[in-house]
């Protein structure tokens, strides 16, 4: 494409207006539609980030010509019927993490895609994140040495999203934080290692604190709080078996009785050194250890990188992809590995014992 301004619709003015902030610092994207059936909030939205056309339905903006590409940021359930429908009426598509709700939608999308010609990203938006990128450039050099075994974890104290809303329900939304958190620390960690494949999973869920209405995320109601059953999890735990030998610890929570507050991370242990990143609270900063022995001693070493959240990025790549024809990264087909992953964790889940994924 010509080097011209993207003209650019977002649907979901919710976690969309994320998306909203990171086209309006991009010169090179006109936002010049959005979409979401709460009149109020498409108002605020469209004041704040001078966007001149709005519409309550996603089909009347994908039925806009003006508009070349679409930010996805809607519930789960309707993550594969909108993007297919975007890419059928010619849009570049970003999808909000996760990608669909299982394996099949996504194949769906990525069909669609092909058949297309456009380019489909999803937000991980955690992997642009400064911290991220100088580790995996570390990892990649061989300072670590090899890694043999690594922990991802996303963990809340109290922090179920919406009691009564989609994010609780296993039909519209897949599942609980391990879909909702603990996809943006597992693509973190494949991401770091070299996006190796996953072979075995073995997993437990447990339900301790949502079906009893206890430890909603405050101040998190919403007009589309709709009185759903809480039909999934609110804690997560897996052990991942990887190509070449390595495993990996995930963990996810929106609610324990733990010192957590909001916190994720990755941590590597490596032949000849071991890496911790801890994010306390969505900090930038201060997030990054290194370990290792010199001369027969411990030593820890604290890494000071630029402080980057990582949404920008990800959208100037989304951007960079359509314009240049680049590799689009992070790719749709991570984001259906990452699915996968996901899907047969609940399945070990329910099953009670280990199970073999099929390569792609």
């Amino acid at each position: 494409m010509t080097r011209s301004r993207l003209r650019v619709g977002v649907i979901g003015v919710g976690v969309g207006t994320l998306h909203l902030q990171g086209y309006a610092r991009n010169p090179d994207v006109d936002t010049v539609a959005i979409a979401d059936l709460d009149d109020e909030r498409v108002r605020h939205a469209a004041a704040e980030y001078a966007v001149t056309t709005t519409y309550r339905h996603y089909e009347e903006l994908l039925a806009d010509a003006r508009i070349e590409a679409v930010s996805i940021c809607l519930p789960n359930f309707l993550h594969a019927p909108v993007a297919i429908a975007a890419l059928r009426a010619g849009k570049h598509v970003l999808v909000e993490k996760p990608l669909a709700r299982n394996s099949a939608e996504g194949r769906a999308m990525l069909a669609a895609a092909e058949a297309s010609g456009k380019v489909m990203m999803i937000n991980f938006n955690r992997r642009f994140r400064e911290d991220v990128l100088w580790l995996k450039r570390r990892i990649a050099a061989g300072g670590l040495g090899q890694i043999y075994y690594a922990k991802a974890f996303w963990m809340r104290r109290s922090g179920i999203p919406r009691l009564g809303s989609w994010f609780v329900s296993k039909e519209q939304a897949g599942g609980g934080p391990l879909v909702d958190l603990g996809i943006h620390v597992l693509d973190m960690a494949l991401f770091m290692l070299g996006e190796p494949a996953v072979r075995r999973v073995t997993a437990a869920t447990y339900a301790a604190f949502g079906p009893r209405g206890l430890k909603g995320w405050k101040g998190r109601a919403s007009s589309s709080d709709t009185g759903l059953a809480y039909d999934v999890e609110d804690l997560a735990t897996a052990f991942l078996r990887l190509e070449g030998g390595a495993t990996l610890h995930l963990e996810a929570s929106w609610a324990t009785h733990s010192s957590a507050m909001d916190d994720f991370g990755v941590t590597f242990y490596g032949t000849e050194g071991g890496a911790e990143l801890f994010v306390r609270n969505y900090a930038t900063t201060n997030t990054l250890r290194l370990f290792s022995d010199v001369d027969g001693v411990a030593t820890d070493t604290s890494v000071e990188v630029r402080s980057t959240e990582g949404r920008s990025e990800l959208i100037d790549r989304f951007v960079d992809a359509i314009f240049d024809r680049g590799p689009t990264d992070p790719s749709a087909l991570e984001g259906l590995r990452r699915t996968a992953v996901l899907e047969a964790c609940y399945a070990s889940a329910a099953a009670g014992h280990e199970l073999e994924l099929d390569p792609f």
